[in-house]
């Protein structure tokens, strides 16, 4: 097994608020797919060299909350660049950039829908 994880969502109610948020603060594009009775955006992934995926979704049984899984965003080369932008696009700072030691660094925040999601990077 190469990687514990290999995909994620995100729930969300508001779609087309929290993908502008999402792109926003990612400063990416992502592409929107119909699957069913749900609606997704996708995060930028390379899928294609084992990279993990995900998407924020909406549909019946997609609730968003603080509460449960963590998902950690890639923050690029420095977190603090897409942290910048959470509370300019509705989103809430909960924990600033944090030294993990040799991990990097890390921030949590909550989007507009109130989930709690993180970033990651090493520097």
């Amino acid at each position: 097994m190469k990687n514990a994880v290999n995909w994620f969502e995100i729930p969300v109610k508001n779609f087309d608020d929290s993908k502008s948020f999402y792109e926003t603060i990612m400063d990416a594009k992502m592409e929107t797919t119909e699957m069913g009775d749900s609606v997704m955006a996708f995060f930028p992934s390379d899928g294609q060299s084992g990279g993990i995926g995900g998407s924020i979704i909406t549909g019946q049984g997609y609730e968003p909350s603080q509460s449960g899984s963590l998902v950690y965003l890639n923050g690029g080369e420095d977190l603090s660049v897409p942290l910048a932008r959470v509370e300019k696009a509705g989103g809430k700072v909960l924990v600033p950039k944090t030294h993990i030691g040799e991990n990097g660094y890390i921030a949590h925040f909550l989007d507009p829908e109130g989930n709690r999601v993180a970033f990651h990077s090493f520097n």
